[in-house]
């Protein structure tokens, strides 16, 4: 795999990465460490991740700051008023319409998540230029790629 794949994360992700060593998200924490992709997040999807984790786990606040350091995040600028408009017009849920309103900003090739009701519904003709999906979802393309080039 040569490139680097771009990919944003939302907050849920982030927050069960926080909370579990294993799963999916951890492992993309462990492929964002490695370079073998550059981990995205916008400023409320930090918000709301500093927010949750302060409310439920205080203690892990820690846990969450070294995550975020050790991947070398991409923090991108929030989305511009006409990118939330179309954002509204895919998600209802203002808060939701935000973060994928920065995904939109942030042009990565998949937006990884594990709401169901808000993002893994997004249908592809909503025109968005990347991918959406869980974690495992973005693990098994990477090792599908991985696959083909060794072939």
């Amino acid at each position: 795999m040569n490139r680097i794949h771009r990919v944003f994360l939302d907050t849920s992700v982030i927050i069960a990465a926080v909370f579990s060593e294993k799963g999916g998200p951890r492992k993309l924490f462990r492929l964002g460490e490695v370079e073998v992709i550059q981990l995205v997040v916008g400023p409320s999807v930090l918000r709301e991740c500093e927010e949750v984790v302060r409310r439920k786990v205080p203690a892990s606040l820690p846990n969450l700051a070294y995550l975020l350091e050790l991947v070398k995040l991409e923090v991108v600028s929030a989305a511009k008023d006409k990118i939330v408009d179309k954002a509204r017009t895919i998600v209802e849920y203002q808060p939701d319409a935000y973060v994928l309103a920065e995904a939109i900003e942030a042009a990565p090739e998949w937006f990884v998540t594990h709401d169901k009701e808000h993002f893994l519904s997004i249908q592809e003709d909503f025109g968005l230029s990347f991918r959406v999906g869980t974690p495992g979802d973005l693990i098994q393309a990477l090792e599908e790629e991985l696959s083909q080039e060794a072939d």
